[in-house]
């Protein structure tokens, strides 16, 4: 009976997912860019302060949020803050970046990271190259999400929903909204999302302490007194995480995480600067909820004490399966399934854009087609992630090492160079290949933290030195484009012959100037 009443509230709430999704369309902007790429992939440049909050907080609120979260504070404690502090400093550092982004791709009608670079620097090719390692970093997340989406449906529905068809059912309603209604349907999905992550977690919040300690009071006493080492750096058995490693990763993060592909293309959905800048002061407020998965992660020590490998990310599910009626464990199980789907939603649209525009977009006898060659790479990505994932799962685990500290590395290619004139296409490539391969370097030799310090600081260090180096004492193509051409500004205001849309497909063609 339990299986029954959880398993029809989660079948409900995707049909209602789906819905939302397809009905996306209809709110889609009319006009001349209406059905072009730019409509699909950044919703027209027309989405508000709300719909970018619930957008991009979907983003950053993922499955690692229910699971990995408690998880990290099961077996950790607290280097899971590190979570709080970089996500924090990133929305700080997006106040001024995100407007920036926002009108230079606007006055140049560009849709995504890859035709940013590619405009900055002036070679198509360079924006295939970015396709290529985005899409090595990104798909790991899309099966992380799979994966996560799994496990909370098997979970929630007692059994009765196995691995491998919660795996399909995540993969099917991602993929079918996402390829009709893009960014916009995301962003419907999100409001939804929210609504139910923010009800669960803060009945979950006051239930957990209250039914099993008696209150925070009692819990918290309970903490300090048996699990001490969970409450100071580094933490219980994490292997040397500590306030060096807390330090260098928040900020590590903090500056990746404003030039993510996925941020970027939230960024460009905007329908102003100003939605940017009053969504970066509202984003920290969300982070508020992340201190309920690690708190009751912290909990679970003593109610389900034992657990090890990957059943610890199951430690605020286990609390709620055991504790709470099945119409409950249905809701909950949801809205943990939303926040797989909506981030998954985001990375699979991403890639199509990238490799529809710059990659597939590039070549003569296709550009006409981008916006239906990149639906046809998300159905590409979305299907090889979920291959990867019923047949090789280990082969994305190994990529995920490097994820975030590979996309790291583009951070002196993309902020640097729409600042600084003078950072050339040979610094800034140099600069990219050696940080890759430092990082992977120290990664897969198993040296990551390396001094104390995370490996992706390390690499981006020796990316930056070495990109300033070839600058200052390498060859310097010319250039003949304006600074204002170039260039990027938070002042700027959007209004530049591309902001409109563009020819053929609803967004600009990408021009670059040849070499001389």
């Amino acid at each position: 009976m339990n299986a029954t009443i959880a398993t029809s509230i989660f079948a409900a709430f995707m049909v209602l997912t789906l819905a939302l999704g397809l009905l996306a369309v209809r709110g889609g902007g009319r006009g001349k860019g209406r059905g072009g790429l730019a409509e699909w992939s950044v919703g027209g440049r027309s989405l508000g302060t709300v719909f970018i909050w619930v957008l991009m907080a979907g983003e950053s609120y993922t499955s690692f949020s229910y699971l990995g979260a408690a998880g990290w504070g099961y077996n950790f404690g607290a280097p899971v803050l590190y979570v709080l502090a970089y996500m924090s400093c990133g929305y700080a550092i997006g106040f001024v970046v995100g407007p920036m982004l926002w009108s230079y791709a606007r006055r140049h009608g560009l849709v995504g990271i890859t035709d940013l670079v590619a405009h900055r620097y002036g070679r198509r090719w360079l924006g295939t190259a970015v396709a290529i390692l985005a899409t090595v970093c990104l798909l790991p997340y899309i099966q992380l999400q799979i994966t996560g989406m799994g496990v909370v449906v098997t979970t929630i529905s007692y059994g009765a929903i196995s691995l491998n068809w919660a795996y399909f059912i995540g993969f099917a309603v991602t993929t079918l909204f996402v390829v009709v209604s893009g960014l916009r349907g995301s962003a419907w999905v999100s409001v939804l999302k929210d609504v139910l992550v923010i009800a669960t977690l803060a009945f979950l919040a006051v239930y957990v302490p209250q039914h099993y300690f008696g209150g925070y009071g009692p819990f918290l006493d309970r903490i300090v007194a048996e699990k001490p080492q969970w409450l100071t750096f580094p933490g219980h058995d994490s292997g040397g995480l500590d306030q060096g490693w807390f330090i260098t990763t928040s900020l590590l993060n903090s500056l990746t995480v404003v030039i993510f592909p996925t941020t970027v293309a939230g960024y460009l959905g905007a329908r102003s600067a100003d939605a940017l800048r009053r969504n970066a002061v509202l984003l920290p407020f969300y982070n508020v909820l992340l201190f309920v998965p690690m708190l009751l992660g912290m909990a679970a020590l003593f109610v389900v004490p034992g657990l090890t490998g990957a059943d610890s990310n199951l430690a605020l599910f286990k609390l709620v399966v055991d504790s709470l009626p099945a119409w409950l464990v249905g809701v909950t199980g949801v809205a943990a399934a939303l926040s797989s789907i909506v981030p998954m939603a985001v990375f699979m649209l991403v890639i199509g854009t990238m490799w529809g525009r710059s990659v597939l977009g590039a070549v003569p006898r296709l550009a006409n087609r981008q916006k239906l060659w990149s639906q046809v790479v998300v159905v590409v990505a979305g299907a090889l992630a979920l291959l990867l994932t019923y047949t090789a799962p280990n082969t994305l685990v190994r990529l995920s090492l490097i994820s975030y500290e590979g996309m790291a590395q583009l951070v002196p290619m993309i902020l640097l160079g729409l600042v600084w004139r003078r950072l050339t296409l040979y610094g800034a490539v140099a600069g990219l290949a050696v940080g890759l391969v430092v990082v992977c370097g120290l990664v897969f030799t198993e040296h990551d933290p390396v001094g104390g310090m995370n490996a992706g600081i390390v690499a981006l260090a020796v990316n930056l030195v070495v990109a300033l180096a070839v600058t200052w004492l390498g060859p310097r193509p010319v250039d003949d484009r304006p600074d204002a051409e170039v260039l990027a500004s938070d002042l700027d205001t959007g209004d530049g012959p591309g902001a409109g849309g563009a020819p053929g497909d609803g967004a600009a063609e990408v021009s670059p100037s040849p070499a001389k």
